[in-house]
């Protein structure tokens, strides 16, 4: 069986612990969640200078691994091995290693907790290893949100932390950052840190500790260009050019192609109901209106032209086919391209 992260935390905090957790998958916020509460967690602070190894895993071999997880605990009814970035390991495919680690998956120490913390990689499923894995230990995917989740996931991890976040702030810390939850949290913590007593989360307090300049950001080029407004895109751009440090334009890129996915998705729809162009595009649909406003700027071959352009852009701002074009004439051009 694959476990879901927030089953497995649960799980955690009732003090349950099972010998082997294997975690893997693209989104390393939950696999780092799980990993962080059992080495804060398992152990006592006084046995965790004998009880608690951390390997890495381009530093150790399975032979290693299995070794320390066999070893039995000092003064203490458990030990805790925890394999962070295991899929650096670098023996772990070979047929010996293969062998190894499937036995003691099949026969583990009931005294050893052993966390392999498999990151940014889903391995095959249809491997003995990982069938002895759902069979005889705890495997946890840990999988990327979708656009239209990251709202709600917003809003409950800053709930959970005793403060409140209002829409508008929601869909700028979302917009801004996108569906990768060790930034997004890293930003909320980065703001509640700066409140003792219980907040209200506003636009203004996420630009403010952020850095999100409040005329001149992504989403304003956005705006700008959704409906039409030549003088503000470039005076944005111009903004971009001469602070490209605070400004890279690989995000940029990143949201200006999601929007027009999202126009291409409106006009593509039959249904053209707010509500079902909200729930297809992943959009508020407090916000859906502006996209609907954009689509009728924007029609489909332009919109698919415009895709082709960000694309061209995309690879530029990575080197290929740049040429000496810097990253401020590459956005320049690109911003023309779509407005035109």
């Amino acid at each position: 069986m694959i476990y879901k992260p927030k089953d497995i935390l649960k799980r955690l905090s009732e003090n349950e612990y099972a010998p082997i957790y294997f975690l893997f998958g693209p989104e390393v916020f939950y696999i780092d969640q799980i990993t962080d509460y059992i080495e804060e967690n398992a152990l006592p602070e006084s046995q965790k200078g004998f009880n608690q190894i951390i390997i890495y895993g381009k530093d150790a071999g399975i032979n290693e691994i299995i070794n320390n997880a066999k070893r039995f605990p000092m003064m203490s009814d458990r030990q805790v091995v925890i394999v962070k970035e295991a899929q650096g390991i670098q023996d772990f495919e070979q047929p010996a290693s293969q062998e190894l680690l499937n036995a003691y998956i099949q026969n583990p120490l009931p005294s050893t907790i052993l966390v392999l913390a498999y990151k940014n990689k889903t391995p095959d499923k249809r491997r003995t290893f990982f069938k002895n894995i759902e069979k005889h230990a705890i495997a946890v995917e840990s999988k990327k949100l979708y656009d239209n989740q990251l709202p709600d996931w917003v809003s409950q991890y800053i709930i959970e932390k005793g403060h409140e976040i209002d829409m508008n702030a929601t869909q700028i810390l979302v917009d801004y950052i996108g569906n990768d939850l060790e930034r997004l949290s890293n930003e909320i913590n980065k703001i509640l840190i700066n409140y003792a007593e219980k907040v209200l989360i506003t636009p203004g307090i996420v630009q403010k500790y952020v850095g999100i300049s409040k005329d001149y950001n992504a989403f304003e080029l956005q705006r700008a260009i959704g409906v039409k407004d030549i003088v503000k895109a470039n005076r944005i751009v111009n903004y971009f050019s001469s602070n490209v440090k605070t400004n890279p334009i690989i995000p940029v890129i990143a949201l200006i192609f999601n929007f027009f996915s999202k126009i291409l998705i409106i006009h593509k729809s039959k249904d053209k109901s707010q509500n079902t162009l909200a729930k297809l595009a992943g959009v508020n649909p407090y916000y859906i209106n502006e996209y609907i406003h954009a689509s009728h700027n924007y029609p489909l071959g332009k919109v698919i032209q415009n895709i082709h352009y960000i694309r061209e852009a995309d690879l530029r701002s990575k080197g290929v086919g740049a040429g000496s074009m810097k990253e401020s004439e590459i956005l320049k051009e690109l911003v023309y391209k779509l407005l035109h």
